[in-house]
């Protein structure tokens, strides 16, 4: 299956790329020119309140996005119409980027709550060809599980959810150990 805009890729058990090991990834864009993506379910120690001179009232966690650009923050929110100055569509009401500083003011008034953000440090991209190939090579699990109900998944458990909502083979994967060896 090929993977565009919108999709959900969820890496396999023994993907053995410690950057995406049991990540969820959603995909922004894939085209001729390559693609990238956010890795939606590893944490982060931060806080937004703790990277951005101006603080809010509340503070959102910061996520792992991917390995590239790390010292930059991206976000994705959910809206159901584009308040968001500049923000792309990804899929149904979910949108990436856009005016920073009017996201926070967006916070700040309460316009948006935390809820209906993500933050990350860096993005996943890779080149042309590149993601085709890892999907040839089994890689990725290709999935248009709805990403608003991924976002609203805790973390720690949207790997494992998002293969067992996949069903049939996917769903005994969600219980593999991270090690075989070890178990």
């Amino acid at each position: 299956m090929s993977a565009t805009k919108g999709n959900i890729l969820i890496s396999y058990p023994f993907l053995g790329d410690a950057n995406f090991e049991r990540s969820v990834v959603l995909l922004c864009e894939n085209n001729d020119s390559g693609s990238f993506g956010f890795i939606l379910n590893k944490s982060t120690d931060l806080t937004l309140n703790e990277v951005i001179d101006k603080p809010l009232l509340l503070d959102c966690p910061i996520y792992l996005g991917g390995p590239v650009a790390q010292d930059a923050i991206f976000f994705i929110v959910q809206q159901d119409q584009p308040l968001l100055k500049d923000s792309t569509w990804i899929a149904e009401d979910i949108y990436w980027g856009g005016d920073f500083d009017h996201l926070l003011d967006l916070l700040s008034k309460g316009e948006y709550s935390g809820e209906q953000c993500r933050f990350f440090l860096g993005y996943s991209g890779w080149s042309d060809g590149q993601l085709e190939s890892e999907l040839q090579s089994d890689a990725w699990i290709v999935s248009d599980i709805n990403p608003t109900v991924v976002l609203h998944t805790q973390p720690n458990k949207m790997w494992q959810q998002s293969l067992i909502t996949l069903g049939g083979k996917y769903k005994q994967m969600a219980n593999y150990p991270i090690d075989p060896r070890l178990n």
